[in-house]
C-alpha cells in the first residue's frame, strides 16, 4: 500500500500546497492590478506585473518548504546566493510593490493567511488613495529644457529675460559639447508659469539660439530618462 503524500513530506499536505498556491496567486494578482491602475509614466511593463505575481507565489512555496527548519533556511540562502539579477528597477515605487509581494508570500507560506489578506487589502487601499488624491505632488512641476547654441554665444545670461518672463524657477544643470564640438548643449531644470505658453516660450528661445534645436521634456517627473 502506497503511503500518503503527507507522510512523504512530513510537514504539509496536498491541501496545504493548493491553498498556499491559490491564495498567493489571488492576493498577488490583486497587488498586480493595483500596480497597473495606479502606475504613472512610460515605464509600465506587463512582464513586471507577471513577475510580481510569480515572486509572491514562489516566496510562499519557499516558506512552506523551509517551515521551521533552520538547516533548510541556510541551505536556501546558500543556493540563492549564486543568483545575480542585472535588471535595474526603473522606479523606486516598484521596489515597494516587490517587497509587498514578498511579505505577502512569506505570510502565506508560514500560514498567516489572515495577516496576508489584511496586509494586501490595507496597503492596496493606501496606494489607491494616494494615487486618487495625488498625495505629495509638487505644485510646480520641474521640466527639462535642452537648448543647443553656437560656441561663440555667451550663454550664461542669454536666456535670463525669457526665464524671468515664462518660468517660476530655472537652473543650469549641464553643459555639453555636441556635433563634434560645433555646438554647445545646455540642459536646464525649469518650472513654467503657464503650460499653455509652451510653444511661445520655445519659439522665443529659438530666436535667441539661432534656430538651433530646442527640446522641452514636459513629462520629466513621470518619465524615466
Amino acid at each position: 500500500m502506497n503511503p500518503p503524500i503527507q507522510d512523504l513530506t512530513g510537514v504539509f499536505s496536498v491541501a496545504d500546497v493548493v491553498l498556499v498556491l491559490l491564495l498567493s496567486f489571488g492576493l498577488c494578482s490583486a497587488i498586480g492590478w493595483v500596480y497597473q491602475i495606479t502606475h504613472r509614466g512610460a515605464s509600465y511593463t506587463q512582464s513586471f506585473v507577471h513577475t510580481l505575481v510569480l515572486i509572491g507565489m514562489v516566496v510562499a512555496v519557499v516558506m512552506l518548504v523551509i517551515g521551521s527548519d533552520i538547516a533548510r533556511a541556510f541551505a536556501l540562502v546558500g543556493s540563492l546566493s549564486i543568483v545575480r539579477f542585472r535588471n535595474a528597477v526603473k522606479e523606486t515605487r516598484d521596489v515597494g510593490f516587490i517587497f509587498l509581494t514578498i511579505a505577502v508570500g512569506m505570510a502565506i507560506g508560514t500560514k498567516f493567511y489572515l495577516l496576508a489578506m489584511i496586509t494586501t487589502v490595507f496597503i492596496s487601499l493606501i496606494v489607491l488613495i494616494m494615487t486618487r488624491f495625488n498625495w505629495y505632488a509638487r505644485r510646480v512641476v520641474s521640466q527639462i529644457l535642452k537648448v543647443q547654441v553656437t560656441n561663440n554665444v555667451e550663454y550664461s545670461t542669454l536666456f535670463d529675460g525669457l526665464f524671468l518672463k515664462y518660468t517660476s524657477h530655472s537652473e543650469l544643470i549641464s553643459v555639453d559639447s555636441v556635433h563634434n564640438g560645433m555646438l554647445t548643449e545646455l540642459i536646464y531644470s525649469v518650472g513654467l508659469k503657464k503650460q499653455g505658453k509652451v510653444a511661445e516660450f520655445l519659439s522665443e528661445i529659438k530666436k535667441l539660439n539661432g534656430q538651433n534645436r530646442v527640446t522641452l521634456i514636459a513629462g520629466y517627473n513621470s518619465t524615466d530618462l
